[in-house]
């Protein structure tokens, strides 16, 4: 037909659909410095080949837990006496050979590149690192904003760059880096520990409101409550039976026996107060499986300190003896056992990544004060993933929009899709910066770091150490209790106006109200 355009044929489309194939195929197989490490593309276009489920915030993530977990890895490295002793033939330090170190400062006294002052400098690197792209991400909530790129892009330069941290800061004088940053590192220490309270606080609370609102509806989640109300206190009855087989002595141990016997009774105390008429008065959904987690947490932070206690020495019928930790009951000398320190340790650092991650997670879906509303979100419905509430958007009704009139005959335009962040990059870096400086601090025992060993550490222990998660421990039953007690406080004319929230994902509503209660189960 005459103007009629001629069709592409069946060879030039197939030409074209391998052309794009190739290029395609091209741009996923780039070399990994060209894509994600020096330039701007996200890391994500390196690991969908492999793993197509990997978003770039996921992957960036990971990344920054491997860094994290390497230079954790290094500075117990730099603690071991025995790692200093084997590679470098030291007995005790390392230092800086004195020609560098008279060229590059003019001093004479050069920096010690091994044990607690080499842990300083590489967290102090780690830290300023993390802080730095933490001011620089406030603020940001789309995951296309040019400044999502310095969190999920230029990998090769922001490994160089916190190298060049870490060596920065071997280059300061011990005189000026101790003093201070000692303090620093105790107060983000500190920090990092209430921020880990309030999550396992917040864990508990969710878990048990969750699960509730179940029970109220269905026999099968009821059983469900049961069950973990079970489990959760028959571990913590386990776990106080070994503290008390392992860590006590009839013959000594006071202590350690003062300590188990209080920390049992803030684990009935709070049970109890979580069951009350006046509690749930003003909480109906409050029950013995918050109760159970968080006696479950007081029990594996009481081993934590137990574990970290220095060895009491006692002469009995004319014979050395070492008590209060397994395996040191017996007559000297022999072998410590490591084994639940490290266990311990383990924990620790899990406990540690996963404050990390779901503090960013909180912080992105409620906002800056997600410390206080995480204990007010209501669920509609139960599940098994309860820790990560979905993100709420409020209604179209309440955000003051006027509405179309029913007869207007031209269809309401498809609403637009907001790309949010899946965690929130700045709370992300953040609370890595005080996980950080909690690192730093546990290794070199907190207040008493001169002379601090890695071996010594795991071995003999610390009364700092020993003091800090004993108090941790009762700053939980404290949080805890104020979190029941809190509401008792409120007058009863005093009532929030209730807030409708909607689901983000497949139009589903959600209403959260105060005067939503199910009947206490």
């Amino acid at each position: 037909m005459v103007g009629a355009k001629a069709g592409p044929s069946p060879s030039t489309s197939l030409g074209l659909a391998q052309q794009r194939s190739r290029s395609s195929s091209v741009l996923v197989k780039s070399p990994f410095c060209q894509v994600c490490c020096c330039g701007p593309a996200p890391c994500a276009s390196c690991c969908h080949s492999r793993w197509p489920f990997l978003t770039a915030s996921t992957c960036s993530r990971l990344f920054y837990i491997f860094l994290h977990v390497g230079a954790s890895a290094i500075c117990c490295l730099l603690l071991s006496r025995t790692v200093v002793e084997r590679v470098w033939g030291k007995t005790h330090r390392i230092q800086m050979p004195s020609g560098l170190c008279a060229h590059l400062f003019g001093l004479s006294d050069c920096p010690v590149l091994s044990g607690s002052g080499a842990v300083y400098r590489v967290c102090a690197g780690t830290a300023t690192f993390h802080l730095l792209q933490a001011v620089l991400l406030v603020h940001l909530h789309s995951p296309t904003s040019p400044r999502a790129q310095l969190h999920n892009s230029f990998w090769l330069l922001k490994l160089l760059f916190l190298v060049g941290l870490c060596a920065l800061a071997f280059c300061i004088p011990d005189e000026h880096l101790f003093p201070a940053w000692h303090y620093i590192g105790i107060c983000g220490g500190f920090a990092f520990i209430l921020l880990q309270l309030v999550l396992i606080t917040a864990f508990a609370h969710s878990w048990n409101k969750n699960w509730q609102t179940g029970a109220a509806q269905d026999c099968s989640w009821f059983l469900a409550v049961m069950l973990a109300t079970l489990g959760f206190y028959s571990m913590a009855g386990v776990g106080a039976m070994l503290l008390f087989h392992y860590y006590t002595h009839p013959a000594g141990c006071l202590l350690n026996k003062m300590l188990l016997s209080l920390h049992l009774c803030f684990c009935g105390l709070i049970s109890f107060l979580s069951i009350t008429p006046c509690i749930r008065l003003k909480q109906p959904r409050s029950g013995l499986l918050q109760a159970s987690v968080i006696s479950c947490y007081i029990m594996y932070l009481t081993f934590s300190a137990l574990s970290s206690r220095p060895p009491e020495r006692l002469i009995l019928q004319g014979q050395n003896h070492t008590l209060c930790l397994p395996g040191l009951s017996k007559m000297e000398p022999q072998t410590p056992d490591t084994s639940l320190a490290m266990l311990s340790a383990g924990v620790m650092y899990a406990c540690v990544l996963f404050a990390c991650n779901e503090a960013s997670y909180l912080a992105e879906v409620f906002g800056p004060l997600w410390i206080v509303k995480i204990y007010s979100y209501e669920f509609q419905k139960p599940s098994l993933c309860f820790c990560c509430p979905e993100r709420v958007e409020a209604d179209e009704g309440q955000r003051g929009g006027a509405a179309r009139p029913a007869d207007q005959e031209t269809p309401p335009a498809p609403p637009v899709q907001v790309q949010h962040l899946s965690y929130s990059y700045s709370a992300f870096h953040f609370v890595f910066f005080l996980a950080s400086l909690y690192v730093m601090v546990t290794l070199t025992n907190w207040f008493s770091y001169e002379g601090a060993e890695l071996e010594k550490t795991f071995t003999k222990g610390s009364w700092a150490t020993f003091w800090v998660k004993v108090a941790s421990c009762w700053a939980c039953v404290l949080l805890y209790l104020g979190l029941l007690l809190a509401p008792l406080c409120w007058s009863p004319t005093q009532k929030p106006q209730p807030l409708i929230f909607r689901r983000r994902r497949r139009h589903r509503h959600c209403i959260v109200s105060p005067d939503n209660k199910y009947p206490p189960v």
